[in-house]
């Protein structure tokens, strides 16, 4: 089963997001902070990373350093989860290495899916 690891501090996102992910066949797992969600990735092994780029304690940028500086989680997909502008994202995505970005909030159910499973089986 696929995995997806979840870093989101609003519990709201993360509830949502597990709910629609389980629901369509995945297996979830979440943290909330960057040092829970590097310790998550580092024990689970996820095949993608949903990363919101505004944590608590420290910021995506940090976290996605972490994670590439793990050897075993250099080629995990991360990807960046932010209502953040479309314009700083996209910036933002490609110095923080990650495979792209999907907007919050959540307006298609299908949409968000079907993007996950875009980065998970790219055409």
């Amino acid at each position: 089963m696929t995995k997806i690891l979840i870093v989101e501090d609003e519990l709201d996102t993360i509830e949502l997001v597990s709910r629609v992910l389980v629901a369509h066949g995945f297996d979830v797992v979440q943290a909330s902070i960057a040092e829970d969600g590097l310790a998550q990735a580092r024990s689970e092994k996820p095949d993608l990373i949903l990363l919101d780029l505004g944590l608590p304690d420290y910021d995506g940028q940090t976290l996605a350093g972490w994670l590439r500086d793990e050897p075993s989680l250099q080629s995990t997909l991360i990807v960046a989860f932010t209502a953040w502008p479309e314009e700083t994202v996209k910036k933002m995505t490609e110095s923080y290495g990650c495979a792209g970005y999907i907007s919050k909030p959540i307006v298609s159910v299908k949409d968000f899916v079907e993007q996950i499973k875009s980065y998970l089986m790219p055409v």
